[in-house]
Order: structure tokens, then C-alpha cells, then sequence
């Protein structure tokens, strides 16, 4: 008798799986012959005197804890109108947010089965485990054992005071894995066989756990969905505080936030993020370089050193990533209308000269200015930083890009769309949200089973990186690999900092150069002019930010 078999019987007899854990025995439910367990904690409850610090382990408790249920989400505001007829954000309410769920085919120890760990998007500010687009039971059905956390959002988890330590948020998430670690295998799980894994600001969490020094060996293959390793200016971060603090009238610490009403927090905190936005910039919450879990720009950290050396690679994006930040609301209109100023603000973001939209131009002469300022932005925030990463670590990184367009209107392949495909929920109600009904499940079986293959394997199914540039697409039709897809724009920012660099050195002959970011000649004071001007004219509806 199989494992499944096992299970359904289990199932038909009302037996509840249960596992002991470091912290105590949790009991699960056994679903479609698959044990899952919900709302286990990794740690404990980040408030009170816990509240903006790092994370301690849980109590342990006596008998045995039902994990039936999803366990509470961290605070955080709602989405905008505009947003929410796109995106699900559960609700979950109580304090025990630092919590986690496993899916798994086969709960007791022997299996060492092959572990997801999945990190939610959200632009650390939104999002949930519970989200539905995220059940982790078809990848159970399939014989890996997936774990999805809660971890602390927005000021709670990147906030930045001078009374406490960066990067809380990040370091639940280094916990959870930790937890992982030492617990998975009495679930079945394999811990030297663990995938970390998130999509846009999960797969930026992602980047930074590959390349802190204290998270090797906790994980033995990396997928990055539409996000890179990056760290956040820390000026940014901090004017996102002190401008909350401004309108609470209280001064930019974390012992005053700390005893600000919950609610009034939110509330401020997304009046604050209003003007924050993926294509035109501004402060927001993220993960800074704090000299201890992120020592370094985890990017540089990366391709320059040696950490994560022995670790597998997938990552990739979507074609269209920019319409998810600018159809809600009818931004894609307002950005075509306003033409050149549109411009200029992409040249302030993405610190590049007119030579970029130029180059964009002329190899899509048929785009508009909404669709050149997207994916200069896009390749300019995300492409190009995987591009270098996929670079510098030839023949274990795999590339792909999801082309498939929405069946909604104007979103074309978005942000996030791919999500459904990956865990095969397109059948969901919140998957259709973004997608529409009536996806191709062929395109679902291929997306997933590469996922399965490459958290089992190492290898999706198709060519590992390498001078070719093979990139698998996933759109209409057989899934299929191009070799340098995307090489013609990003010629143009090579162009453009060599010549950046020429002009450097020109006017200052001991100048070596400087990386693309510094390209432009336009001093800061005056990008953050054209950013402002363009922000107020475009009046975004709620916060934007990538998810």
C-alpha cells in the first residue's frame, strides 16, 4: 500500500496525523491524501517587549496543538481598491503571526522527501501564506514536502530605528528556515534537500538569505521569481519613518512606535506608501545592509564572492511585469499621455541618460511611452540584476520567462501572473482574479513539474545558463527555450555605461568608471524633481509597489 493509500484511509477513518516538533506534537488534517498542518509557530509572538526585535523561539506546550487552521498574518494595511480586484491579502486576526504551514505526502520520519520553502510576495508591506494561489498540496501530491511562512511586514519587519536591530522581518524568515532545519524531517521532509523559493519581494528575501553567511547550508537550491538580490537605500528607508513619525507627531524610534495603537499604525504607514512605486521610485520598506545577517549588497556579495557556491539556481520574470503597477487605476493611460515627462521620470529611476529610451525605441518602434517606461524600469530593477547573477554562476543557474498573457483585459503577462501556473491552483478563485478563467492547464503542468523537477532534481528540464543565454519560455503552446531573448535591450545599458565611463574619464583621468546606476548626468537633486512632478501628475491610486 502507498503512502496515499495510507493517507485516504487515515482520511475515511477520521485519524488526524499528528508530528512532534521541537516546541511540542501538532495535529494536522489529512486532505485529498495529503497531511497538512497550519498555524505551527517558529517563534513567538513579536509584540510586547518582543516587539521590533529579533525573533525568539516559541514556548513549548503540553498535549498536543491543532494545526488545522492557518495561523494569524502579520498586520498590515489593505490593498487599494484598485488593487484588490487583482490581489487576495487574507486576514487573519491575533498575535501569534510568526507562524508556519507544511504540506506532506508522508508525515513521520524515513521519507526525506524533497523540501519547498516558500517566501510570499507582497513588497514586504502585504501578503499571506494563506494566501489560496499558495496551496502547498499539489506539490505534496507530487512527493515534496512545502512549507510556507507568515513573517513581520512593513515597519514592524523594515523598519528602520536607531533602537533596534534592521531587518526583523528578514530574520523571522532566517528563523523559519532554521526551524526547517531541525524540524522537517519528522514530517517527512529531507533538510539537506531544501528550496528556497518566493516571487518579487519573497524572491528578494530570497537573494538576501542566499547570501547571508549565517543561512549556508540551510538550504541547497535558490528559485527567485521576478525579484533580485538587492538591499534597499537606508536613507529611503528611514524618510519612510520619520515621514510616519511626522504624522504621528512622535519622534522616529522604535520605543515610540512601539506604543503607537496598532491600527493608527497601519493606517499611517499606508497614507505614507501612497507615492511609493516599482516604476517611479520613492522611500519604502526593504531589507539594508545591517553588518550581521546582510553584511553586504547581497547582489555584489553574490557574483563577487564566494557564498552560496554550492547552491542551485532558477530564476526569471514575466514579460509584461510593469502592467500590474500601472493598469490598476488607469496608470498605463495617464503614462502614455503624459509623454516625455513620463520619460524622464524612467530616466530619473532607472539613473540612466537619454540614450536608454532612445535604444528602446528603435528596437520597438511600435511601443508606446507606458510600455517603453515599463520595461526600462523592469530590466532595469530586476532583469538585469538576475542577468548578471545567472553571469556569474554559468551552468547551475536556470533562466526562464513566463509570456502567457491574462485573459483580463490589458494586463498582457503581469506581475505575479505566473503564480497560478506554478502551484497549479489556476482553478481558484484568486488565481482567476489576475488571470481571468479558462487557463491552459498544459502550460500549469509544464510550470509546475519544472518546479517539482528542480526542488527533486536540481535541473527544471531544459539548459542550464551558460555564453548562449538559454532562457525557457513559457507562453502559448509547447514551452519552448530562446537563446538571448532579452540581449538587444540589454546591449543598451552596456552601450550607455561604457559611455557613462567614457565621459567619465574624460573629464576626470583617474576615474575608473562607474556601474550603469551612475550613468546619468543629471545631479540627484534634479531626478528627484522629475520624480516628484511625475508622481503628482500621475495621482496613483493607493500603493503600487512590485508584490
Amino acid at each position: 500500500m502507498t503512502a496515499a493509500d495510507q493517507a485516504d484511509e487515515a482520511d475515511e477513518a477520521g485519524q488526524d496525523p499528528v508530528v512532534r516538533t521541537p516546541h511540542g506534537a501538532v495535529r494536522g488534517r489529512y486532505e485529498h491524501g495529503v497531511a497538512v498542518f497550519r498555524g505551527i509557530p517558529y517563534a513567538a509572538p513579536p509584540f510586547g517587549p518582543r516587539r521590533f526585535r529579533p525573533p525568539v523561539p516559541p514556548e513549548p506546550w503540553d498535549g498536543v496543538r491543532d494545526a488545522g487552521a492557518f495561523g494569524p498574518t502579520a498586520p498590515k494595511p489593505p490593498y487599494s481598491e484598485a488593487f484588490a480586484q487583482y490581489l487576495s491579502d487574507p486576514v487573519v486576526p491575533g498575535d501569534d503571526c510568526l507562524n508556519l504551514n507544511v504540506w506532506t505526502p508522508e508525515p513521520g520520519p524515513g521519507a526525506r522527501l524533497p523540501v519547498i520553502v516558500w517566501l510570499h510576495g507582497g513588497a514586504l508591506t502585504r501578503g499571506a501564506s494563506a494566501v489560496p494561489v499558495y496551496d502547498g498540496g499539489t506539490f505534496a501530491r507530487d512527493g515534496v514536502v512545502f512549507v510556507s511562512i507568515n513573517y513581520r511586514l512593513g515597519v514592524e519587519g523594515y523598519g528602520l530605528f536607531p533602537d533596534a536591530p534592521a531587518n526583523p522581518g528578514l530574520r523571522d524568515q532566517f528563523a523559519a528556515l532554521r526551524w526547517v532545519h531541525e524540524s522537517i524531517a519528522a514530517f517527512g521532509g529531507d533538510p539537506d534537500r531544501v528550496t528556497l523559493a518566493g516571487q518579487s519581494a519573497g524572491a528578494i528575501s530570497v537573494g538576501a538569505l542566499l547570501a547571508a553567511p549565517q543561512a549556508q547550508g540551510l538550504f541547497r537550491r535558490a528559485v527567485l521569481q521576478s525579484g533580485p538580490p538587492e538591499a534597499s537605500d537606508r536613507d529611503k528607508v528611514r524618510r519612510m519613518v520619520r515621514r510616519m513619525a511626522t504624522r504621528l507627531k512622535i519622534p522616529a524610534t522604535a520605543a515610540a512606535f512601539a506604543a503607537v495603537d496598532r491600527e493608527l499604525l497601519l493606517r499611517t504607514q499606508a497614507e505614507v506608501g501612497k507615492l511609493s512605486s516599482p516604476v517611479l521610485g520613492g522611500p519604502a520598506f526593504g531589507i539594508v545592509v545591517d553588518g550581521d545577517l546582510v553584511p553586504r549588497d547581497p547582489l555584489e556579495a553574490l557574483i563577487e564572492g564566494d557564498v552560496a557556491a554550492g547552491v542551485d539556481l532558477m530564476m526569471g520574470w514575466t514579460s509584461d511585469e510593469y502592467r500590474l503597477w500601472l493598469v490598476p487605476g488607469g496608470l498605463l493611460e495617464r503614462v502614455d499621455r503624459l509623454g516625455a515627462v513620463a520619460l524622464a521620470g524612467a530616466m530619473a529611476r532607472c539613473h540612466c541618460g537619454h540614450e536608454v529610451p532612445r535604444g528602446y525605441r528603435a528596437l520597438h518602434p511600435e511601443a508606446g511611452t507606458a510600455e517603453i517606461v515599463g520595461q526600462m524600469v523592469t530590466d532595469h530593477l530586476l532583469r538585469l540584476p538576475l542577468h548578471r547573477l545567472a553571469d556569474a554562476r554559468p551552468g547551475s543557474s536556470y533562466v526562464y520567462e513566463f509570456a502567457w498573457p491574462s485573459n483580463l483585459p490589458d494586463l498582457g503577462a503581469c506581475h505575479a501572473l505566473e503564480l497560478g501556473f506554478v502551484f497549479d491552483t489556476g482553478e481558484v478563485p484568486e488565481s482567476a482574479k489576475l488571470a481571468g478563467w479558462g487557463t491552459p492547464q498544459e502550460l500549469a503542468d509544464a510550470m509546475h513539474g519544472a518546479w517539482v523537477r528542480f526542488a527533486t532534481e536540481g535541473d527544471p528540464g531544459w539548459q542550464g545558463w551558460d555564453a548562449s543565454h538559454p532562457v525557457r519560455i513559457f507562453g502559448d503552446g509547447e514551452p519552448r527555450t530562446a537563446h538571448g531573448p532579452r540581449d538587444r535591450e540589454f546591449a543598451v545599458w552596456t552601450a550607455a555605461d561604457a559611455s557613462a565611463r567614457a565621459t567619465a574619464r574624460a573629464a576626470d583621468p583617474g576615474t575608473d568608471g562607474f556601474p550603469v546606476r551612475m550613468a546619468a548626468s543629471r545631479s540627484t537633486a534634479a531626478r528627484s524633481a522629475e520624480l516628484r512632478s511625475v508622481v503628482r501628475r500621475l495621482r496613483l491610486p493607493g500603493s503600487v509597489r512590485r508584490t
